[in-house]
């Protein structure tokens, strides 16, 4: 029996899903080591984002990797992994530590935005994101960004400017949610499950726009046996992609990005 086809407000339900697997569960089953670091040293240590150092083999990495919770408790302490801009400014120090050390970077995307309150406004919010991104984008090392979850607004693409871009099958990547784009554009956000179609936000859209540039398939079954699975294909693709890019010089690395988000740019047009 052919498989039932998924609507993109249900892929947006599965991507939200309080039982979906998080940045630490893939880190843990991909890494043969991973060492977490802290702070941003200038403010605090923001754990929307968790950063650090891991190992594939004889290859390290950097991680960046937005992280949620499983539990309420757990959410409160990660707020919900809407990072504050010391997140983001924890993730450029250890972005250029690796370019230092010459270490791939692997960045983990699963948030609904960077967070909107007072204190993260004061503190330059959107300055940080920025930068995020302009480090981002002139590191001379590969990078690879993979969406597991949830992967809207700034607060996603922030650390979303790298050379290749993996997705999972049922993740969603957004400029916002539907809710917020059904508000803005009808007035309306009743109109969310409209909005998701409209948005292109699912895999399969997003490849075919060329936005990103490997979909990782979600087999069903047990929730340990799916991480296994998907995590093995992951480790397969970082070390496939790594290969290619490892072939390229430091000025071709920053150079194959810049056309990549420019040709980007010019495909979407509409």
């Amino acid at each position: 029996m052919a498989n039932k086809k998924i609507s993109a407000w249900e892929k947006v339900e599965i991507a939200r899903s309080p039982r979906r697997s998080t940045s630490l569960d893939y880190i843990k089953n991909i890494f043969d080591d991973f060492l977490e670091l802290h702070g941003d040293r200038n403010y605090k240590d923001d754990k929307s984002i968790i950063c650090g150092l891991a190992k594939i083999g004889q290859q390290n990495f950097t991680i960046i990797a937005q992280q949620k919770g499983k539990t309420t408790k757990e959410n409160i302490k990660r707020n919900f992994s809407m990072p504050n801009p010391e997140s983001y400014r924890k993730a450029i120090r250890f972005m250029k530590q690796a370019e230092k050390f010459k270490r791939p970077v692997i960045t983990f995307i699963d948030t609904k935005g960077a967070y909107p309150g007072i204190g993260a406004e004061e503190r330059g919010q959107g300055e940080a994101i920025a930068r995020s991104m302009f480090e981002m984008a002139k590191l001379k090392v590969p990078t690879i960004a993979i969406i597991i979850g949830e992967g809207s607004s700034g607060g996603a693409l922030a650390i979303g400017v790298a050379n290749e871009v993996f997705m999972l099958e049922n993740a969603i990547y957004s400029i916002l949610s539907p809710e917020g784009y059904s508000s803005i554009l009808w007035k309306d956000s009743s109109r969310y499950k409209e909005a998701s179609e409209k948005m292109k936000l699912t895999a399969n859209d997003l490849y075919d726009l060329k936005v990103i540039d490997k979909i990782i398939k979600e087999p069903s079954g047990d929730k340990d046996e799916v991480l296994k699975k998907i995590s093995n294909t992951l480790k397969k693709e970082i070390q496939n992609s790594l290969k290619q890019l490892k072939t390229l010089s430091e000025n071709d690395i920053v150079e194959s990005r810049y056309e990549k988000f420019r040709n980007m740019g010019e495909f979407i047009k509409y």
